[in-house]
């Protein structure tokens, strides 16, 4: 007959050893988990196109977008300041983009199949931003006709 694997004696054991070991591996352990989620959040925000600080303020179902929109914001103020024959478009686009990061806000408390179709129109208003703004730096993203 087999004797039960776990006895009064085998639990006191135990126990003597995990108080001697914790102390020990704790901070091993901590620093191997925060040295993990810092390389977690680098390959995150690599696949975003944003800095990691930038990704404690995108959260949600629509991140992916949501960095989309912040890339592009910062892209136009970029083209703003070197270029001033742009200032018009850049300040159109520019509030057109914080109407849709308003959007995108109000989006994260909708409804899954209302949430979708707005991050689907957002969506399409960035093409079509970008489209235009690729147009205005001579960079057209249609392929040339056959």
């Amino acid at each position: 007959m087999a004797r039960p694997r776990m006895t009064p004696a085998n639990a006191r054991r135990a126990i003597a050893v995990a108080r001697l070991v914790a102390p020990v591996v704790t901070p091993y352990a901590m620093r191997a988990a925060g040295y993990a989620r810092n390389r977690w959040d680098a390959v995150r925000a690599r696949r975003l196109g944003i800095a990691v600080d930038q990704l404690s303020t995108l959260s949600g179902r629509g991140t992916a977008l949501h960095a989309r929109l912040t890339r592009l914001a910062m892209t136009l103020h970029e083209l703003g300041q070197r270029r001033q024959r742009h200032a018009e478009f850049v300040e159109q686009a520019d509030s057109r983009l914080a109407d849709l990061a308003t959007a995108m806000r109000a989006a994260e408390t909708m409804p899954s199949a209302r949430r979708r179709a707005a991050h689907r129109a957002v969506a399409a208003e960035l093409d079509t931003i970008e489209t235009e703004f690729l147009r205005r730096l001579g960079l057209d993203s249609t392929p040339p006709p056959r």
